[in-house]
């Protein structure tokens, strides 16, 4: 067992990773800290074969959605607090208290809203000022560092140019380009790629359950997405949600089948959301009233109500980032579509992504040109722009549901 095991097609950032773990047991050795021996043995046997300046304390660790950014730096930070024989053993407690997210050392932030907040990161810089309490390092990871303002990222600058010696931040983006060049600059960037499609499927196998033909359909349909592979796999219902979806643009014969289906969209984004997050906040507020002393369903005191009023505008953040994300999830599929009638129409010999509808890909293929394609592809991607900058979501569906209907 290791801690990179769930790290799938990244070979090349595993290996950068490992050799920055084994220096940063040099460095803990020459500054006499650590309590177990391991870095003195390197220091003392194998100095020669391990490269100091492959650890650095700041990292950008950068890959396309589903590529396993947070996976890749959470398994980091926990070959750096490893106190196993090799950096990332798998098996050590501190191993484990890391990706289980229950390591004193590691502080780990990823937001469940559209932004981090300016208090939020201020909470990180103190973070980062502190000592180790039982680890070599104080490691900052930042699972969700493109969704900081670009005042709010200017402030984690110092503390990311100038860190205490024993503290690493380790930011995590889908691109370079999503923070500042003047943190870009200061930090050592890791590129993920997207991964294959086998090693996402045997990655579903092995550690979620799932049969073998399931995993390699769903690791296709989902470009290699980890996270919507995972979805497929293992949501009974997924396969069916995702035909309907794929296959409405197509029956659309007006612009008021348009306003109907972007509806039906976007309540359909709304019903998963509510699913996910509804249960999630009944506990979160019923744990604060308890914490204040009250009753659930009770009077809550003057005094009391900015913390709740504070709680549920936190929630309702968290929910509108769930819809925001089901329906992205859902744009990635459209355009996963249409990439396949562009296929077929370009004749090219690039494998279909999906398979389980060749015969409306080509009945749309056959009925349309590569142009239209291309133009209803853009018209998703500015669909997605717009509801990542916070635009009325039915608005937007809209306007992509009237540009995606068949062409009288």
């Amino acid at each position: 067992m290791s801690v990179w095991e769930d790290v799938v097609g990244q070979e090349r950032v595993v290996a950068a990773f490992r050799a920055a773990a084994e220096a940063a047991r040099v460095v803990v050795a020459a500054r006499g800290g650590g309590d177990s021996g391991a870095g003195e043995a390197i220091v003392a046997g194998e100095a020669g074969a391990v490269d100091a300046s492959a650890m650095t304390h700041a990292w950008l660790v950068t890959g396309p959605p589903g590529s396993g950014r947070s996976v890749a730096a959470r398994a980091f930070a926990a070959a750096l607090q490893c106190t196993g024989e090799v950096p990332g053993c798998g098996v050590c407690k501190a191993c484990r208290d890391v990706l289980s997210g229950s390591h004193p050392d590691v502080v780990r932030m990823a937001t469940e809203k559209l932004l981090i907040t300016m208090d939020e990161v201020k909470t990180l810089i103190g973070e980062a000022q502190r000592r180790p309490w039982t680890g070599n390092w104080r490691v900052i990871l930042v699972e969700d560092a493109d969704r900081m303002a670009e005042r709010t990222t200017n402030v984690l600058l110092k503390s990311i140019e100038e860190p205490p010696p024993q503290t690493v931040w380790i930011l995590c983006t889908p691109s370079a380009d999503d923070v500042l060049p003047t943190i870009r600059s200061r930090c050592r960037l890791v590129t993920l790629r997207v991964p294959p499609a086998d090693a996402v499927a045997e990655l579903l196998v092995r550690r979620d359950g799932a049969e073998p033909e399931l995993a390699a359909r769903a690791a296709r349909a989902s470009q290699s997405h980890i996270g919507l592979a995972r979805h497929l796999a293992t949501d009974p219902g997924a396969w069916e949600r995702r035909r309907r979806l794929l296959l409405a643009p197509i029956s659309l014969r007006s612009v008021g089948d348009a306003v109907l289906a972007a509806a039906d969209l976007v309540d359909a984004a709304e019903a998963e959301a509510a699913q996910a997050t509804t249960e999630r906040d009944a506990v979160e507020k019923a744990a604060l009233l308890r914490a204040l002393g009250l009753e659930e369903g009770g009077r809550v005191p003057p005094s009391l109500r900015a913390q709740v009023r504070q709680l549920e505008e936190d929630q309702k953040r968290r929910a509108r980032r769930a819809r925001t994300d089901v329906l992205d999830r859902a744009m990635i599929d459209l355009l996963s579509f249409y990439r396949d009638v562009l296929v077929v129409q370009l004749g090219s010999d690039v494998e279909q992504v999906n398979i389980d509808l060749s015969d409306a890909v080509t009945q749309v293929a056959a009925s349309t040109g590569p142009r239209q394609s291309l133009a209803r592809i853009a018209a998703i991607e500015e669909c997605r722009e717009r509801l990542r900058s916070n635009a009325a979501p039915l608005l937007a569906v809209e306007s992509l549901m009237v540009q995606l209907r068949p062409q009288a």
